[in-house]
């Protein structure tokens, strides 16, 4: 009992050896498949993301704009200090001063809340336009999968790329499926709309 147990298990586990070896043999005499894409190339062309794009960069004019209109406030409180300087005391410059130099502080901290490195600029992006990258990185792997890639890189990151044949680059398929889904969803909005109106 216990041989006919033993030659049962040695038998699975070559089975298994077997698959494994063959397997690796396949997989080298296929070679790596390697292909890249554009990140930028396909935002680009995306039309959610441009409108993304467009919306962030109203408000990083409104918030230049803000920024600029308390600069000018700013300069005429420091100007209006200086004419008045001879007339003032000694005690009221200093209060003015202080009030001076804390609205400077408004001003650089208004700034860093807008454009810093956890700014509103970089919190609007992210909510923004991550969401269109994630759609992107769902279809490359989509494709990825189906096109039996071991390695798809993204030529506008900070990977280096020296060379890449043009062969290697499923930017434009990835766009034509996007642009697949933007027709997609754009048809079920109007039948969607005509629904309503009836």
């Amino acid at each position: 009992m216990n041989s006919k147990f033993n030659v049962i298990v040695f038998l699975k586990r070559l089975i298994v050896f077997t698959i494994i070896v063959s397997n690796n043999f396949l997989n080298a005499q296929r070679g790596v498949r390697i292909g890249y894409i554009d990140m930028n190339v396909i935002l680009d062309n995306i039309s959610e993301y441009k409108k993304s794009t467009k919306i962030l960069d109203e408000r990083i004019v409104q918030w230049k704009k803000e920024i600029e209109l308390k600069k000018i406030q700013l300069s005429q409180f420091q100007n209006q200090l200086n004419s008045e300087r001879v007339l003032l005391t000694p005690e009221l410059i200093a209060d003015r001063e202080i009030e001076i130099n804390d609205y400077a502080n408004e001003i650089i901290a208004l700034q860093e809340k807008r454009f810093g490195p956890n700014g509103d600029r970089i919190k609007q992006r992210k909510k923004l336009i991550t969401p269109i990258q994630d759609q992107v990185l769902v279809i490359v792997q989509q494709i990825a999968i189906e096109k039996k890639y071991d390695f798809i890189f993204d030529r506008s990151s900070d990977i280096v790329m020296l060379y890449s044949a043009k062969n290697y680059d499923i930017s434009d398929l990835v766009l034509k499926r996007i642009q697949i889904k933007e027709k997609i969803k754009a048809r079920n909005e109007k039948l969607n709309a005509l629904k309503n109106k009836n």
